[in-house]
């Protein structure tokens, strides 16, 4: 634990800890606002292109495909090269391709730049492994829901903001086929700031470089063969499908919300939006949510309760997913998107804060498998919908995949000695967190705020 913080201090930045936190948010923030950016639009795309509802489902599957083998490569890369050196080149490579946008013109073309863009997702693996390396057992759960809940706004910040900024070019009198490419400067230059920001003002760990050494300060093995070890535990697939049923049809939401509100209640573009967005900017504290959760029900009841509290939120989950479906006004659709959204959210952190128990030594592995399951269950919703044909029916589906999903949750069991090991690490990190108390704040943390 040597290095590791054991308080989340909002207001510090001179600290490599804080440092990471705020940059992993904002650099996964901003990933996500470049990978949904082109969602809010798609009902202008759909009708310049010419797209058939074919095509339609293959670009939103293109959408989250790429993101399957982006998250399985990061986890390795970072056990390999560092969180630094892999997000800030994920962030500067992946926004060549959402300048790629501004020059489709047919549905080829969309399709590739879409699925390239996607890959930008798996900058949630390095968001997770970043903040779990850097933090103590006591605060990682809260560390990484609140660091990757922050991120996932940008989703919901880009479901609302890209209309507004389409509408704001437009008012200048630029016409549609030249406003829609112009609105996509945004992401992809907001991607090379972050990248340059994360390169110059973070490290891999807590003490400096972390290549070459697990989440514990150990020696460990390298990327790919930690990943092949974590592919041995089946505690890490028993995730991957509970991931897939909360995290994947987060990103089904987004990819379908928004027209579905349009075709289906007959909302503006506008008004769509607005409440996608409200969906997405859950996760500003909802995730959060879940991990402080898991973290507190640890400390009086041990790691099994972070289990049982994954699969609660799941089944609540997939109980609002079914109202959602069978919703009759926009409202009542409204408020139980909202209901399940906000579960949803909470399921998302609380995977991650049991994400870093499972197995220290492949931590990159651990958390790309996971995450990859994230866009799996995406995947598969979105051959689910092309099969169903009706968005609505596949909403009711999903519903009972998550009501099955969650007992995935409760088959994650732990042995007596991993249990104590874990216990042995919580308890070290709680001494220091009270010796720190007893010393007072240092000067680097002074004027700070803890949760």
């Amino acid at each position: 634990m040597s290095g590791k913080a054991t308080r989340i201090e909002l207001f510090q930045w001179r600290t490599p800890q804080m440092r990471a936190f705020h940059l992993s948010w904002l650099a996964f923030f901003v990933c996500f606002f470049a990978w949904f950016a082109v969602a809010p639009l798609m009902p202008l795309l759909r009708a310049e292109l010419r797209l058939s509802p074919d095509q339609v489902a293959n670009v939103t599957i293109a959408a989250v495909a790429m993101t399957i083998l982006g998250r399985l490569l990061v986890g390795p890369l970072c056990d390999r090269l560092g969180p630094r050196r892999t997000y800030a080149g994920l962030l500067l490579l992946g926004s060549i391709p959402v300048f790629g946008m501004m020059f489709v013109q047919g549905y080829v073309s969309f399709l590739i730049v879409r699925l390239a863009i996607g890959a930008v997702g798996a900058g949630f693996v390095i968001t997770q492994y970043h903040t779990s390396v850097m933090f103590a057992p006591n605060v990682v759960g809260t560390a990484n829901a609140t660091a990757a809940g922050w991120g996932n706004a940008g989703g919901g910040v880009a479901q609302a903001a890209i209309p507004l900024a389409l509408a704001g070019v437009l008012a200048f009198g630029v016409g549609d086929r030249l406003a829609w490419r112009l609105v996509m400067l945004l992401p992809g230059v907001l991607m090379v700031i972050v990248g340059v920001l994360y390169w110059k003002f973070t490290q891999d760990g807590p003490e400096g470089d972390g290549r070459g050494q697990d989440a514990a300060g150990r020696g460990k093995p390298g990327g790919w063969m930690a990943f092949r070890q974590a592919a041995g535990n089946y505690r890490v697939w028993m995730l991957f499908v509970t991931y897939a049923g909360c995290f994947g049809v987060e990103l089904f939401v987004h990819g379908v919300a928004a027209s579905y509100y349009v075709d289906h209640y007959g909302l503006s573009l506008r008004g769509a939006g607005l409440a996608v967005g409200g969906f997405g900017l859950l996760a500003l504290f909802a995730r959060a949510m879940g991990g402080m959760a898991s973290d507190r029900l640890a400390r009086r009841r041990g790691l099994l309760s972070r289990v049982r509290l994954l699969c609660a939120l799941m089944l609540c989950e997939g109980v609002g997913l079914l109202c959602f479906s069978n919703a009759q006004g926009v409202a009542m659709a409204v408020a139980a998107m909202l209901a399940f959204g906000l579960f949803m959210h909470m399921a998302c952190g609380a995977t991650y804060a049991l994400m870093p128990f499972v197995d220290r030594k492949a931590l990159g592995g651990v958390a790309g498998i996971i995450g990859a399951g994230g866009n799996v269950g995406a995947v598969a919703a979105g051959f689910l919908q092309k099969y169903i044909g009706s968005v609505q029916h596949t909403f009711a589906a999903l519903g009972g995949f998550v009501i099955a999903g969650s007992l995935c949750a409760l088959a994650v069991r732990f042995s007596h000695e991993h249990v104590a090991s874990e216990e042995q690490l919580y308890q070290e990190a709680l001494r220091q967190d009270v010796l720190r108390q007893v010393r007072g704040p240092s000067a680097d943390s002074t004027g700070s705020a803890s949760i």
